[in-house]
């Protein structure tokens, strides 16, 4: 593949994960919380973060992510606790209505896809399915 081609490979991929995402948005629109703050819930799955992880995993600097753990704390969603290994430290993790709320966004999301996929051919599928190890690769590089 040259560099042309794989520059207008570049574009067609950004385009058509543009209008992916906004489909995946548009499934839980009217939500009392933002995607962007759904994509925070999403990075609490795991446990416990500091702030400063969560600025810089979301792209964001630390005043703007304060913000958006502050609603989410309002919300009900997150609660800070002490960090065990600095007891200086406040990390931020999920409540129980957080993940509820998280695990529904996603299901709903999942509902989504699953119909839209539905209505691919077989080979469509298949196709996809094959691509899906390599964009799970692009994201980790």
């Amino acid at each position: 593949m040259t560099t042309d081609d794989t520059q207008a490979l570049a574009e067609r991929l950004s385009r058509e994960l543009r209008h992916l995402v906004m489909l995946l948005r548009r499934t839980t629109a009217g939500q009392p919380i933002t995607t962007q703050q759904y994509g925070v819930l999403g990075s609490l799955e795991g446990g416990g973060r500091r702030m400063t992880e969560l600025a810089e995993e979301h792209g964001v600097q630390l005043p703007t992510m304060t913000v958006q753990i502050n609603r989410l704390e309002d919300a009900g969603l997150v609660a800070r606790a002490a960090d065990p290994a600095d007891a200086r430290v406040r990390t931020v993790e999920l409540t129980e209505e957080g993940r509820a709320r998280l695990h529904a966004v996603r299901e709903a999301r999942i509902a989504y896809l699953s119909r839209q996929l539905g209505s691919l051919t077989p080979e469509e599928r298949a196709a996809i399915d094959v691509a899906l190890p390599a964009l799970a690769k692009l994201g980790r590089s």
